[in-house]
């Protein structure tokens, strides 16, 4: 199984940007599917954006279409999130997750194969 670790996170003021950075372990990375998702305070999990095997599928939260980038590296067994003009209701750890299918990504997390331990994004006024 995939295992996954999450970088990238910290502090930054409404309006900046974060790039986020998802390593996966294993040889099998290419055979996934990759998701972001990320948790409030005291909120549920929600979806954020997901890529295909191949990379040449993206699908995104509509909060965040527009200003959010999902990409991956296969060859560096890694996938991004760049993150722009971030607000502050944003301020959540960040989650990555590997499947088979976009689609059970983005309607299904609860079954995803594999789940990174998180990375915190602060964004301050």
């Amino acid at each position: 199984q995939v295992q996954l670790v999450e970088s990238g996170g910290g502090s930054v003021q409404v309006g900046g940007s974060l790039r986020l950075s998802c390593a996966a372990s294993g040889r099998t990375f290419s055979s996934y599917a990759m998701g972001w998702f990320r948790q409030a305070p005291g909120k549920e999990r929600e979806f954020v954006a997901a890529i295909n095997q191949d990379g040449d599928n993206t699908y995104y939260a509509s909060s965040v279409k527009g200003r959010f980038t999902i990409s991956r590296d296969n060859g560096k067994n890694t996938v991004y999130l760049e993150m722009n003009s971030l607000k502050p209701e944003e301020t959540a750890v960040y989650y990555c997750a590997a499947d088979r299918s976009t689609l059970e990504l983005r309607t299904s997390p609860n079954n995803v194969d594999a789940w990174g331990h998180g990375t915190l994004v602060t964004v301050s006024s």
